[in-house]
């Protein structure tokens, strides 16, 4: 598939063989605030605690489930959370994922029609304020990565400081097949439930 999607852009799911892709992964990669110690001596590191959720809806844009730090798991099981991280990286960029959601699309409740996938920073800090902040969605699991097909950039990217809450995408059926918009948007919200309500009234 080999497409590196900037926001706003829909794909299809299909793969360049005709079939479909089943499993997607959602990995946020982010890192801990420096700063300067007592009377301006060395540094320090203030820990950011980011939190990668999903919500699933249905036709009618209700909520079916949200998976989330304190659920880790939909209830059709077809969608996994890795855990919360209450840090970031300490010692700078490993280059993993802190958090990953995963997808298996085979075992998605058929009533559910949008699968949505927000970020929100539990402390309040500024996206602006992190020194790296890295969103990939990819095809593969939680341990490999096969193609990654949409990538943000919120630490540098434009339009996201001062935010503490985003919309990374959004999975959507259409004439019964998936798609995927990129939707990389920040927003005002302070709270996931805020969020998820932006997503059912603004992006689905």
């Amino acid at each position: 598939m080999a497409i590196n999607l900037q926001k706003g852009q829909r794909i299809s799911l299909e793969k360049t063989n005709g079939s479909k892709l089943q499993n997607v992964c959602v990995g946020i990669n982010w890192g801990a605030i420096e700063k300067k110690g007592m009377f301006g001596f060395g540094t320090t590191k203030e820990a950011v605690d980011l939190d990668a959720s999903c919500a699933l809806f249905n036709d009618a844009k209700q909520t079916v489930d949200v998976v989330y730090f304190g659920s880790l798991k939909s209830k059709d099981g077809a969608i996994k959370h890795s855990g919360d991280d209450l840090t970031g990286d300490m010692s700078g960029d490993d280059g993993l994922d802190n958090e990953i959601l995963t997808i298996d699309f085979s075992q998605l409740n058929p009533q559910v029609t949008y699968v949505a996938f927000v970020l929100n920073s539990f402390r309040g800090h500024d996206f602006g304020t992190i020194p790296f902040a890295s969103i990939r969605i990819y095809e593969g699991t939680a341990k490999r990565v096969n193609e990654i097909f949409a990538t943000f950039d919120i630490a540098k990217g434009a339009g996201f400081a001062g935010h503490t809450s985003m919309v990374m995408g959004v999975f959507y059926k259409k004439n019964g097949e998936w798609k995927f918009n990129a939707v990389g948007e920040p927003t005002k919200d302070k709270k996931l439930e805020e969020t998820v309500k932006t997503v059912a009234n603004q992006y689905l």
